[in-house]
């Protein structure tokens, strides 16, 4: 399953990635136009604060969710061919029992208040062949979106390469 990934190092808590988020999920996909929508369009990824460092914080997708595990009506559902856990507007009966279970605080209500809204990956991106729109509009690449082999991967030659620069750095002041 691709997920998305964050180096919270490079994050400046500049909120590019809640705009995205918030246009994606508008009714036309376009800034100017979803500033005047009525509602205006929800965000499902949160800048946070962390000590010294910000992140985005949104739904983790967690492999047995409780959010889908709590949801008495089945409107939480992981899609079978990406294993996103999304939600299912028409059945949602807005009770947020998935918000109350959900570990990282990524269930929210919708404009009206009424149903549940959650990061989705920007499903319908994805089908386009397009980046989830928060991973498109960092602009420090603090966010990453792939597989998690691929991601560990890269986190593991970013490591071997820091290790090395500092080894090369102790011996000359050696």
């Amino acid at each position: 399953m691709k997920s998305i990934f964050i180096d919270i190092s490079r994050c400046t808590a500049c909120k590019s990635c809640e705009i995205a988020c918030a246009v994606a999920h508008s009714k036309n996909k376009n800034l100017f136009e979803a500033i005047f929508e009525k509602p205006a369009p929800r965000k499902r990824v949160y800048v946070e604060p962390a000590n010294s460092h910000s992140y985005p914080s949104r739904c983790m997708h967690c492999k047995d969710a409780p959010c889908v595990i709590a949801c008495p009506n089945g409107a939480m559902h992981r899609d079978e061919s990406t294993g996103i856990v999304l939600v299912n507007q028409d059945r949602c009966m807005g009770c947020m029992m998935c918000a109350m279970v959900c570990p990282f605080g990524a269930v929210t209500l919708d404009n009206d208040g009424k149903k549940a809204v959650k990061c989705d990956f920007c499903f319908e991106r994805q089908e386009e062949g397009k980046l989830p729109a928060c991973v498109q509009a960092c602009p420090t690449g603090s966010l990453s979106f792939g597989e998690l082999e691929e991601m560990v991967r890269e986190k593991r030659k970013t490591i071997g390469h820091t290790v090395l620069i500092a080894i090369q750095e102790a011996k000359k002041n050696i």
